[in-house]
């Protein structure tokens, strides 16, 4: 039985729809992501019914390349057969018996143009999805000396000896003078290992980002993107953090010490930060993601940062939930399943998108 969602789509659309996700799917997206995206897309053509003898065979040999293909595209089909009553939203009305000599409506072409609208519609949504994910990483490459992509981890050393791991979605670019040795952090979040000043080595290290600067008075710390300005973890030794011009209250300069966190922007000034434990904040340098008591939606937008594909809490109440846990980021799609069953909630899986309600 077709779905009614996109049974009827022309199948140059669908080719492009598989084009746009087989280039999408790289190295940066999980495996069992990208089979389940494989997965939903075979269901969606097997639901639009007769597909050719290339298709057929080419949907034979994937289901036997890999023992989790099939097991991927039964999870798939029985999806999209759940949401087939979307369909129904293109039947036509049901109305009383025509009047002879009343010609009765052309539901079939409406249908045809409904559907010939929904699947531009998805082409057109595949365009922005892309300019709105992958368009500012575009732009920071351009402006970057080093910059991961989503769910990358990577630590870069710098030309004084200094080490810096950068979070998934992170940028910095780099400033050395003979004065100093300054960073910015463009986006995302970074733990830095500054090289002390020691022999040749006079230049102080620092940090700047969101309109402050942090400078190295020990070792490790974290700096990261906190709502309109930034937030500094100290996790050996200490910083000085300042602000580039005076804020419109609070103070302009702080030292941080090892284990305390702070925050900054330009209403509120520096102010401390006791919430933050820098190291839990930092747990995806260890390849983990720890929560407590945070809200799910919070929790959804974390997993958004490493995983292939969006998360979507449908439900404003739901979003507001607290949840505590501890994830592997080698293993999100598990944190999800954790996540559903403890909530008692459900959770639907398409293509790039996992909507949980």
């Amino acid at each position: 039985m077709t779905n009614g969602l996109l049974g009827n789509v022309p199948s140059d659309v669908s080719l492009y729809i598989s084009r746009i996700r087989e280039n999408r799917v790289s190295s940066q997206i999980p495996p069992e992501q990208a089979i389940r995206e494989q997965a939903a897309e075979w269901a969606v053509l097997l639901d639009a019914g007769g597909l050719s003898p290339a298709q057929t065979q080419a949907l034979a040999e994937w289901r036997e390349r890999d023992p989790r293909h099939a097991r991927a595209l039964a999870f798939a089909q029985a999806t999209w057969s759940d949401l087939g009553r979307l369909g129904h939203l293109d039947e036509p009305q049901v109305t009383p018996a025509a009047l002879p000599g009343v010609p009765r409506p052309v539901a079939g072409r409406r249908r045809r143009s409904r559907l010939r609208w929904v699947a531009s519609t998805a082409a057109a949504l595949l365009v922005a999805v892309f300019v709105v994910d992958r368009g500012p990483e575009i732009v920071l490459r351009l402006n970057a000396d080093y910059v991961t992509g989503r769910g990358e981890i990577r630590q870069v050393s710098l030309p004084d000896g200094s080490k810096v791991d950068l979070d998934s979605g992170t940028a910095i670019s780099l400033a050395y003078s003979d004065s100093e040795r300054r960073v910015r952090l463009l986006s995302g979040d970074a733990v830095f290992e500054a090289a002390p000043m020691a022999g040749k080595e006079t230049r102080p290290f620092v940090v700047e980002y969101a309109g402050a600067t942090t400078r190295a008075l020990g070792t490790r710390f974290v700096v990261g993107g906190e709502g309109q300005g930034g937030w500094v973890g100290m996790l050996e030794h200490a910083t000085r953090v300042s602000l580039l011009e005076a804020p419109a209250s609070g103070v302009a300069e702080r030292v941080l010490e090892e284990g305390k966190s702070l925050r900054y922007d330009p209403q509120q000034g520096i102010r401390p930060w006791p919430e933050q434990d820098p190291r839990r904040a930092s747990a995806w340098q260890r390849g983990l993601l720890i929560f407590e008591r945070e809200p799910l939606a919070q929790v959804a937008e974390q997993i958004n940062r490493y995983r292939g594909g969006h998360v979507v809490i449908t439900d404003a109440a739901l979003a507001r939930r607290e949840v505590s846990g501890m994830f592997r980021l080698d293993n999100l799609d598990q944190a999800l399943v954790m996540l559903t069953d403890e909530l008692k909630v459900k959770r639907v899986d398409l293509p790039g998108l996992t909507l949980i309600y």
